[in-house]
């Protein structure tokens, strides 16, 4: 009963199935649990259909040939991953990996589940166009950030970001966490919040940051 009131609450199509879509949904969608930093799904398995988050957080990354990760979007609770499944797009590939950022809970919608309802189900087929343009048009904003905006902007924006997140100016965050999530080296990531903290703007420690003056912060965005 948990896995179909979760599926109730996320999949805003629900009430337009049809019983036997909601049989088929019901009986085909695969609860999984991963411990932290465990791999979901890797660019070279092919599609793996939708991920919704039921608890803890999962990251969607690009992984280049000589290792380097950029992070395409971190999803949390109630969140949908649909990079996973753009194979369901004939004209689309997206080799996107997966992982545990904590220990998390999911509930996988198979890329052939969701072949079968957008074909009888135009709510279907019109949730799913909707979250794909939603998650590409993240994608590009994050390229976006890397090919074109100064490094001190991108650490900026990431920051508040993370504070909006946490509801706290304390971070529980290491360097190699936001090179990882940046697409960056850690040697970079430390440079600049060195230079962040004889600014006054930060104040770092062992495994955390404390975001002193979120004025100063934004003002880097000017």
């Amino acid at each position: 009963m948990e896995k179909i009131e979760f599926l109730q609450k996320n999949l805003s199509f629900w009430n337009r199935l049809t019983k036997t879509e909601q049989h088929l949904l019901e009986q085909n969608a695969i609860e999984k649990s991963f411990c932290k930093g465990e791999v979901l799904h890797n660019s070279s398995e092919g599609c793996l259909g939708m991920v919704l988050v039921k608890s803890g957080q999962i990251r969607a990354y690009l992984l280049s040939e000589d290792g380097r990760e950029i992070t395409l979007m971190r999803l949390f609770q109630g969140d949908i991953c649909v990079l996973s499944a753009s194979c369901i797009l004939d004209a689309i590939t997206f080799e996107v990996s997966i992982d545990a950022e904590e220990d998390s809970q999911v509930v996988i919608l198979p890329s052939n589940l969701m072949h079968q309802l957008m074909e009888q189900n135009i709510h279907v087929e019109n949730f799913t166009y909707q979250l794909i343009a939603a998650s590409f048009s993240d994608v590009m904003w994050t390229m976006q950030q890397i090919l074109f905006m100064s490094f001190d902007k991108r650490l900026a924006i990431f920051l508040l970001d993370e504070v909006a997140k946490n509801h706290s100016d304390a971070l529980k965050i290491t360097h190699e966490q936001i090179a990882k999530y940046m697409g960056s080296a850690r040697e970079v990531v430390s440079r600049m919040l060195k230079y962040f903290e004889g600014e006054g703007i930060v104040a770092l420690s062992r495994g955390g940051i404390q975001v002193l003056d979120k004025k100063k912060l934004k003002g880097l965005l000017n």
